[in-house]
């Protein structure tokens, strides 16, 4: 059911589906910011078979962005122009067989870790410390304490704009820092595997204990935020350049520099998805005059600014 306020003309051109197609959707309840416009249209696919089939018959012209868990995702206040599409729980299952952990798309990072350990797995213990889900670690190649998605990803599966299935080998993404080849961007991710090697569960338990205990020290763990701001520059700790440029507990209304860990912004409640941004390039301008390093965003910023013309 689609609701009408707001109503898009391109909506009555699209494809029917299997799953939900919602009009004007807030998105803000979808990112941990809990800040931003809505989307025109929210697309939660039943299967991987629904979303083929809609990316194969939805008009070309309709603009498509994708998110997960928005862990790591600005949301505008504007909104996001044509069709969000969020992969769910028909894409979470996690499966485990001899020493290959399969993960649907929409499985959380840290699921996938816990399903290895419990299966006596080691090597994905790092998943543990990296926030979102697997579709969203694989173009970034996150990763959290020395392992990265490139160290484990065997291969993964992806669907074009046009409908067209993908599978590809990791040295195929071209990983780097945080990056990906630019072309598997143009990719949704719909599931992974992952290579692990048979461990002690116990041990493997302790070693995840530990991430989570020093990911809750140093972090501002359950407030809201979109984890890590900025990437670390080459030999460089993008906190380390924020705290040096006298930015920690910078604030901006309801928008704030970490205290805790100066490479996170926090909303403490009432900040716009402007005052968040306005803040981080306030940050970025003050390290590169304080230190001459021009920091880049790492948090995902999508959709328009408010008041901003739409593109068609």
């Amino acid at each position: 059911m689609i609701a009408q306020e707001k109503h898009m003309p391109f909506i009555d051109n699209l494809p029917h589906v299997k799953g939900r197609l919602v009009e004007n959707a807030p998105l803000s309840r979808l990112s941990w910011f809990r800040t931003g416009g809505p989307a025109d249209v929210l697309f939660e696919p039943a299967d991987e078979a629904d979303l083929v089939s809609f990316l194969r018959h939805v008009p070309g012209f309709v603009p498509i962005t994708v998110i997960g868990v928005g862990s790591n995702l600005l949301v505008r206040d504007g909104g996001v122009e044509g069709i969000v599409i969020r992969l769910g729980r028909a894409f979470a299952q996690i499966d485990v067989r001899a020493d290959v952990v399969r993960a649907g798309a929409g499985a959380m990072d840290v699921h996938v870790a816990r399903a290895a350990q419990k299966a006596g797995l080691t090597d994905l213990e790092f998943m543990v410390g990296v926030p979102g889900t697997v579709g969203g670690a694989l173009p970034m190649n996150a990763g959290a304490y020395g392992f990265e998605i490139q160290d484990v990803l065997i291969h993964a599966h992806g669907v074009d704009r046009y409908g067209h299935q993908h599978e590809l080998r990791a040295d195929q993404f071209h990983f780097g820092y945080r990056s990906s080849n630019p072309e598997t961007k143009d990719l949704i991710f719909t599931r992974a595997s992952f290579q692990a090697r048979t461990g002690d569960p116990a041990s493997i338990l302790v070693r995840m204990e530990e991430i989570s205990a020093e990911r809750q020290e140093s972090q501002p763990i359950g407030t809201r935020t979109g984890g890590s701001t900025f990437k670390n520059p080459e030999g460089m700790k993008a906190w380390e350049l924020i705290d040096q440029a006298g930015c920690r507990g910078m604030r901006i209304g309801d928008a704030q520099v970490s205290e805790k860990h100066c490479n996170f912004l926090l909303n403490h409640g009432t900040a716009t998805a402007a005052e968040i941004e306005e803040l981080g390039e306030a940050v970025r301008a003050k390290v590169l005059e304080e230190t001459g390093v021009q920091l880049e965003w790492e948090i995902r910023r999508i959709g328009r600014k408010e008041g901003e013309q739409r593109t068609a």
